[in-house]
This record gives C-alpha cells, sequence and structure tokens, in this order.
C-alpha cells in the first residue's frame, strides 16, 4: 500500500486560486470567523483560568494542576475517537456543533456549576472542570483544525492564510480579556460565552461541499463519491506506515517540547530581565507582539513550505526550537531573553503549516482527522505529559539552563530519528490544489 491516496489528477503543490482571490470568497471569511471565535474562547480560557480558579474558586495550587492533569488526559483518550468521527461524518457539522454547543455553556458552567461543587469537594470539581473543559479546549480544537483544514482544501484556499485569524484572536483576546477581568473576573466566561453564540451562527450559515461538487475531492477521491470511505482498515494501514511513525515521533519531541519549553520559560524571563520594574508586565508585552508577528508570518508561511517541501519544513521548525532553547541557555541579556521569545512567531506558523500540508499530502486524505488528531495530537499530549512532569523536576535539580541543554540534545535525537522514517514530500499534489483545479475546469 502506498503513502499517497489522492487523486490522479497533477497539478503544481499549490492552490490554483491564489491569495487574491481567497479574499473574495465569501468561505474563506467564514471559515476565519470560525478560527477567530473559537480561538478567543481558547485564549480567555487559557489566559485567565489559573488566576481565576486561585482567586475566585479558592483552589489550592496542586488542585488547580489536577485540573490541567484531567484536561490532557481527557483529551488524549478522546483524539483517536474525535478523528475517526469527523472522517466518518466528512463535511458534515455534527461533531464540530457539539463543540460549539459545549463552548456556549462556559459561563452558566462556571457560574452555576462548577462554584457550588467546588464548595463541597475541590478534588471533584477539578476532574469535573478537567473534563468539560477538555471537551472545549483540548479535545475540541482538534475538531476545529481538522474541519477548518478540510473546507479550506475544498474550497482551494490556504490553510495557513485562513489559520491566521486564529492568532489574530489570540492577541485581540488577551487584549480585551484583561479590561474584561478588570471589570469582573466572572466576565471572563461570559465572554466565552457570546464567543461561541457567534461561532455557532457562522458554523451554521458556512457553505460545504455536497457529494458531486468538485470540492468533495477534500474527502473523497472521486467528486461524485457519496461518503468517504474512511474505515478501520485505512486507520490501521495509516498506523503501520513509516512516515506516519516517523512524523509521532516528531511531534512527540519537538510540538510537546514547545510547550513544555515555554510553560515556565516566563519564570526564567524574570530571574534574568534585569533593569526591569515589573519583568512580568514586559513579559506580556513580548507575548502579545509574537502573537501580532505569528499572524504576519503566516501569511508568507504557506509560499515556503509549498517551496522546500511539508518535511523541511518541520525539520526547519525544529531547528528554530534548538536555536531558541540552546539560546536561552547561554545567552540571558533582557534584549536576547526577548528575542528567544519572538522566534515563536516563526516556529507557530512552520509547525502548524507543514503538519497540515504533509498530513494532507502523505497520507490517505479520507483519515486526514484521524491522522491529525492521533498524529499530532495524541503524539504531543504524550509528550507533554511526560517532559512537563520530567523537566518540572530537573529545573529544581539542575537549574533551567542545563535543562535547556538536555531539552535541546532530546530535540535533536528524535528530529534526527524522524528525518530517517519520513519519507519527502516534495512533488506530491497539494489536495487543495486538486480541489481547486477540479472547480476550475468543472
Amino acid at each position: 500500500m502506498t503513502d499517497h491516496h489522492h487523486t490522479a489528477v497533477e497539478v503544481e503543490g499549490r492552490p490554483t486560486t491564489g491569495a487574491r482571490a481567497s479574499l473574495r470568497n465569501p468561505v474563506f471569511w467564514n471559515v476565519g470567523g470560525l478560527f477567530f471565535f473559537y480561538f478567543a474562547i481558547w485564549q480567555l480560557a487559557m489566559t485567565f483560568l489559573s488566576p481565576w480558579l486561585a482567586e475566585e474558586a479558592g483552589m489550592s495550587s496542586g488542585n488547580i494542576g489536577l485540573v490541567f492533569s484531567v484536561i490532557a488526559l481527557v483529551a488524549f483518550c478522546l483524539q483517536p475517537f474525535y478523528g475517526y468521527i469527523q472522517d466518518r461524518l466528512g463535511f458534515r457539522k455534527n461533531l464540530l456543533a457539539f463543540v460549539v454547543v459545549c463552548a456556549a455553556f462556559v459561563g452558566p458552567f462556571f457560574a452555576f456549576v462548577f462554584l457550588p461543587i467546588v464548595s463541597f469537594n475541590e478534588v471533584v470539581g477539578a476532574v469535573v472542570a478537567g473534563i468539560y473543559l477538555s471537551l472545549v479546549l483540548n479535545a475540541g480544537v482538534g475538531v476545529v483544525e481538522a474541519f477548518n483544514e478540510r473546507t479550506s482544501r475544498a474550497n482551494g484556499f490556504e490553510y495557513g492564510h485562513v489559520r491566521l485569524f486564529g492568532s489574530l484572536a489570540g492577541a485581540t483576546a488577551s487584549l480585551v480579556g484583561g479590561f474584561v477581568w478588570a471589570s469582573d473576573p466572572n466576565n471572563i466566561w461570559w465572554a466565552g460565552t457570546f464567543s461561541a453564540i457567534l461561532l455557532g451562527v457562522l458554523l451554521f450559515v458556512v457553505r460545504t461541499p455536497k457529494p458531486g461538487d468538485p470540492g468533495y475531492t477534500a474527502i473523497s477521491a472521486d467528486s461524485s463519491d457519496t461518503a468517504p470511505r474512511a474505515d478501520s482498515g485505512a486507520v490501521k494501514a495509516l498506523l503501520r506506515n513509516r512516515s506516519f511513525v516517523g512524523f509521532m515521533i516528531l511531534m512527540f519531541g519537538t510540538a510537546a517540547l514547545y510547550d513544555v519549553f515555554d510553560q515556565q520559560f516566563a519564570i526564567y524571563f524574570a530571574q534574568h530581565a534585569t533593569g526591569v520594574a515589573d519583568p512580568q508586565v514586559l513579559f506580556s508585552r513580548v507575548v502579545f507582539v509574537q502573537i501580532l508577528l505569528e499572524a504576519a508570518v503566516m501569511v508568507a508561511m504557506p509560499f515556503l513550505i509549498n517551496r522546500i517541501g511539508a518535511k523541511w519544513g518541520l525539520i526547519l521548525f525544529a531547528m528554530v526550537l534548538i536555536v531558541r532553547v540552546i539560546g536561552s541557555a547561554f545567552v540571558v541579556h533582557t534584549w536576547a531573553l526577548i528575542l528567544w521569545r519572538l522566534l515563536a512567531a516563526i516556529e507557530m506558523p512552520l509547525m502548524l503549516i507543514s503538519v497540515m500540508k504533509y498530513i494532507t499530502r502523505m497520507f490517505d486524505v479520507r483519515i486526514s482527522a484521524t491522522a491529525y488528531m492521533v498524529g499530532f495530537n495524541m503524539a504531543k499530549a504524550a509528550g507533554v505529559f511526560i517532559f512537563s512532569w520530567v523537566f518540572g523536576l530537573s529545573y529544581d535539580a539542575i537549574g533551567f539552563s542545563a535543562s535547556y541543554v538536555v531539552m535541546a540534545v532530546v530535540v535533536v535525537a528524535v528530529t534526527a530519528a524522524a528525518m530517517f522514517l519520513m519519507r519527502s514530500d516534495r512533488g506530491r499534489p497539494d489536495p487543495g490544489a486538486v480541489s481547486a483545479e477540479r472547480a476550475v475546469t468543472a
């Protein structure tokens, strides 16, 4: 069985519609809106959850940590099921609608359900909150990404161009959320409900291809197919695929360590940011700039990945991560620490665009959601679970700088292994280009 199961139409590995045509496509703005309002909810929750749990709910640090552990565990368990279900659904919106409905109840949940449970038992509250938030966030994000990536391919526009709306949402929510928090911390969750309602409206009106439409090739080799033929056999073949194994190893050791490195970098930054009145205020501003730069880089990144190939995009992502980690270990001037953080504006677009393009070019397009949720989300979640604990202990035992050197060695090792296992995607057609070509010639 070969790695590639796309259509027989051979076109250049880039969408034929072009960026200007995408801007004239109403679906582009519709999908952009889906990204924007979903990641607004994500940013509000990830930024303010910990302080809200501590200050408003009065939870201990240990139980706050339990909330995040439950979120990760539930997401890890749900990913393969979510991926398989979404592949069976094709372009149907049922699963994404479930995520949106869960998100819409974030305000009522924290106001009327969570606080009474916490007052009764903090551990039970932590578990309930972790399960609920995983449905909305860590597990739900895979559904959002997979649905929007597939819709992007069906309409012939670059996933990276529409994904930048998510980065813009992160910057906007970080800025607006500060004012919301200042007025009343509880309003953070009602702001999330408001975003989810708008998200639901956009999901209701978004147009997706029907069987027979040219864009339907985004989930099947033939636009006349009435349903995607995702089955357990295709999933088993994927798990035996050498390139997929290499891809999972790479995500386990690079995408996970990207998150782990950033988890406590703010603490390291504060330790070395000399001559600054409030290092955390400075760091928050650096993160805001980084997110804006990330959105700008996202515009240009698809063109680079189309030129060098998604495999080398992933390798380049790993190399930038190594530079960031090693640089942070040895050069700790304030200006340098700011530079290391701003490099994340290059890393995130490199990783996101390369991941999506490698999956859709190299593996069975009918099970792209499964490949994304298992190969990226599950592998990354496993890495975060393991490395967060290991390097957390390492920071205490040998310090940040020495731990960063060890972290860089791990990234180098997994990258070398992945380079050997992963086959190149150069020369393989981009399914988005195929869909766009069929739409033009239909």
